[in-house]
């Protein structure tokens, strides 16, 4: 029995050898792949890079990745589909290395095999658990199947936070961690029954920002790197609709101001500087806490004036331990001035980076094709387009990760319907690596099956646990604890 036993394993490991191909034709030009990962700087522990062959009639594809500093992973059939385990070895093998790709197609009977590209595999690490994001269907209707889910970046495993079949009818979005760690956290749902709930430690509590001193409920949140306060932006979202042109659709805000909540008393803290008819929108606070980044623009007759939508990048001091706004407003950068809007400033958690959008008009830059993001060094005041990323269609909603080397956006640079997840390294003197699609088991199925949009990603530093039933019953029960204006 046990000389059979080998036999048996014998038999199999020559049958697993033999999907080798035997004759193949030699291309010179790089395979063409989906999703193009040809020269891309991943970090150690990310999830495989599985492909298929951009070509759907080929018939199989044959993959040997080999690092530079050993080890080697072999993947034959429909697609490339590595092993997650092996997947990790070979990238942690390979820190600061790279990982030498071979790919052989078959098609028509034949099999052909393309010049070897590289994947690097960065010195910096990418800690976080894993990334949080909406997915929701790209149409304009409030509502409609919509879900807050976070995704496990070291594997291909997703899980809800929050869904409509939880709490039916309800649009919600606008969730965020404190500086990634999810022992902070909070989502804003809008319409009835909205309000804004605040994860402290797992406990939820449910706030209506709503105050007779102020036009709405808050938005569009930031935390405060202590955890003790939210800025958040006060507004009204509209949509406008165009027919026989390219863009499809206008989003703009009627109005919008910024306010911060002290999330240890429920008081508003407001500032005269930003409750004007100016539009302030999109607040971040400083790595450090002392300042709140926030775009504003003039008032226009939207819709009719939508082009003149012009947003400045600008500042203001904020004094955490006193819980006051400074007195003087820094415009950064001029919108009318240059003819752009400058929208979503994100500060990178080491104090050296300004992440922001750049685009003709408008405050809402994912609706925006012209969307680029650009990147501003705080110890210079130098700033520059991130043209290795910028792609004709919009770049939004980016997001760093724990450790500043890594940062997250969404993209429609696919279709210009869909925004999906990229993520892209950054060095000390602000280079960029080449972005990756976030990855899944089986990339073409997946991301034609699903007709969902990904929006406001971020990272997660662990996986965040939320009690969806006690957010259901909050919500039906209807019961909100009040806030008041600092005085």
């Amino acid at each position: 029995m046990k000389r059979l036993l080998y036999i048996l394993i014998g038999m199999s490991l020559l049958a697993a050898c033999s999907q080798a191909p035997a004759e193949v034709t030699k291309v010179d030009e790089w395979p063409a792949i989906y999703p193009d990962y040809i020269g891309v700087t991943v970090p150690v522990d990310i999830a495989p890079l599985n492909f298929n062959a951009a070509d759907e009639h080929a018939e199989a594809v044959y993959v040997v990745a080999k690092g530079s500093k050993g080890g080697e992973l072999h993947a034959d059939g429909e697609w490339a589909d590595f092993d997650v385990d092996d997947w990790h070895q070979l990238t942690a093998q390979n820190r600061g290395g790279k990982i030498a790709v071979t790919v052989c197609v078959k098609k028509d009977g034949q099999w052909r095999q393309y010049k070897d590209f590289d994947i690097f595999v960065s010195d910096a690490p990418l800690d976080d658990w894993g990334l949080t994001y909406r997915r929701i269907k790209p149409g304009y209707e409030v509502g409609g199947d919509i879900g807050i889910y976070q995704r496990n970046l070291h594997n291909f495993e997703e899980h809800a936070i929050l869904t409509e079949t939880v709490v039916p009818g309800r649009c919600f979005n606008c969730h965020t961690a404190n500086r990634t760690n999810p022992n902070r956290l909070v989502i804003q749902m809008r319409g009835e029954g909205g309000g804004t709930m605040i994860q402290k430690d797992g406990h939820q509590t449910w706030v209506e920002t709503k105050t007779d001193s102020t036009k709405a409920a808050g938005s569009y949140s930031y935390w405060h790197p202590e955890g003790d306060y939210l800025a958040m932006a006060v507004n009204s979202v509209h949509q406008s609709f165009f027919t026989g042109t390219g863009q499809r659709i206008e989003v703009y805000h009627q109005f919008s101001n910024v306010e911060v909540l002290d999330a240890r008393t429920n008081e508003l803290i407001l500032s005269p500087l930003l409750q004007m008819d100016d539009l302030e929108i999109f607040p971040a606070f400083s790595h450090d806490g002392k300042w709140l980044y926030y775009s504003s623009s003039k008032p226009c007759r939207v819709p009719a004036e939508y082009e003149k939508v012009k947003c400045s990048l600008c500042r203001i001091a904020f004094d955490g331990a006193k819980g006051r706004f400074g007195e003087v407003v820094d415009t950064l950068l001029n919108g009318p001035a240059t003819d752009k809007s400058y929208v979503l400033a994100r500060p990178s958690y080491d104090g050296r980076w300004l992440m922001y959008c750049v685009s003709s008009r408008g405050n809402f830059p994912v609706s925006q094709n012209d969307a680029d993001l650009w990147l501003m060094d705080l110890t210079t005041g130098e700033h520059r387009e991130l043209k290795e990323l910028n792609t004709p269609q919009s770049e939004s909603y980016h997001n760093w990760s724990e450790n500043s080397r890594w940062f997250v956006f969404s993209s429609k640079r696919e279709d210009g319907m869909y925004t999906k997840l990229y993520i892209a390294g950054i060095d000390e003197q602000g280079r960029v690596s080449k972005p990756f699609l976030l990855p899944q088991r089986h990339p073409r199925k997946y991301y034609r099956e699903l007709m969902d949009a990904y929006n406001c990603p971020d990272f997660t530093k662990t996986k965040v646990e939320f009690d969806a039933h006690e957010a259901y019953r909050q919500v039906f029960e209807n019961r909100r604890a009040g806030v008041k204006v600092k005085m």
